[in-house]
């Protein structure tokens, strides 16, 4: 079988490996048909990613058709569609004994720190594998796991209906949270980026409210939108410094600041502010089991959009390719998938 491994930084190789013949008991053999790239991949492609190591064969948002099952496997079939959970946990630490195994002191990540999709074959447990309608094709499959971060981040805020929610970047995951944090009740959902093609794509999904920082500062789009108001919860999807800054000297007293962007370089925070108006900073690290059943069931039943994300494709053989156009192409490209099979 065919399979890419991104063995330096901007440097994918291709090869030919042997197909996995042999399944555990609770195993599920599915043939990959699409990938997607996120942000964190980009970074791993650059080797700015601060906790994945070369080589490694990436690949962790994917859709793909089960082809064969373990002798123990009931709840999966071959012939459905799929796709997986990449979190490979030692259960035993403390975070896992308590449940939260998304914060597994022993985490790997498939296509970080551990080898992900990008081949024709992937074997998954059956417990980490995700069963979807045949309604739902392969593409907005792929998005699931992206959602899934969205679904988990969003649980995260608390009593939701009542707040005002600041979302920093327009890009897939910053589109996917303000889809679940309006999905979810919130009182008003804002988004902010100085794309404006990555804005107007937010306004397909019914998210209005648009702050284009390259035509006004962060504070007058606020001041625009919230007439006198203030924003209670802030979610910094972007991964840079500067959008962090804009949460953080805005938010209301007490307000609460969630990180979901991948930081290539550590930000600086005044903690001597961050006491004074005794905000809470939280990380959100991917996602559980009930985050992707959510996510699942939102595309389902309409309310969560995916395929407005994807904006272009590439052939397995162009992943190289499609690295350099989102880099050449950043201004005007969302979700890129990659069509393995």
């Amino acid at each position: 079988m065919k399979q890419a491994t991104l063995i330096s930084p901007g440097n994918i190789v291709f090869s030919e490996v042997g197909t996995p013949t042999e399944l555990g008991d609770n195993d599920v053999l599915i043939n990959i048909k699409k990938i997607g790239i996120c942000g964190s991949d980009i970074h791993a492609y650059k080797g700015k990613h601060p906790f994945t190591p070369f080589p490694v064969i990436q690949g962790h948002e994917y859709s793909g058709e089960v082809v064969a099952i373990g002798a123990e496997v009931r709840s999966v079939k071959i012939g459905d569609k799929v796709t997986g959970r990449p979190q490979l946990t030692c259960g035993t630490c403390g975070p896992c004994c308590a449940g939260l195994y998304n914060v597994c002191a022993n985490l790997k990540v498939e296509g970080f720190q551990a080898p992900g999709t990008a081949r024709d074959y992937f074997v998954l447990p059956e417990d980490r594998t995700y069963v979807a309608p045949d309604q739902v094709s392969y593409d907005e499959i792929a998005l699931l796991e992206p959602a899934a971060v969205a679904a988990h981040a969003t649980a995260m805020i608390r009593d939701i209906e009542n707040k005002n929610i600041v979302v920093t970047g327009a890009g897939p995951i910053g589109n996917l949270i303000a889809q679940f944090a309006k999905i979810r009740g919130a009182k008003r959902v804002i988004v902010t980026d100085f794309n404006d093609f990555r804005l107007n794509q937010l306004k397909q999904t019914g998210i209005g409210d648009l702050i284009n920082l390259s035509v006004e500062t962060f504070e007058e789009g606020i001041d625009r939108i919230l007439k006198g108001e203030s924003f209670q919860v802030g979610i910094e999807a972007v991964g840079v410094e500067p959008a962090l800054y804009n949460l953080i000297n805005n938010i209301e007293k007490a307000g609460q600041v969630l990180i979901v962007g991948v930081y290539e370089e550590f930000p600086r925070l005044n903690m001597g502010f961050v006491g004074e108006h005794e905000l809470s900073i939280q990380g959100s690290m991917m996602y559980k089991h009930e985050d992707y059943l959510q996510a699942l069931n939102f595309v389902v039943s309409g309310q969560l959009v995916l395929k407005t994300l994807i904006t272009h494709r590439f052939d397995f053989q162009d992943y190289n390719e499609a690295y350099a156009f989102i880099e050449k192409n950043a201004s005007q490209t969302i979700k890129v998938l990659i069509d393995v099979n």
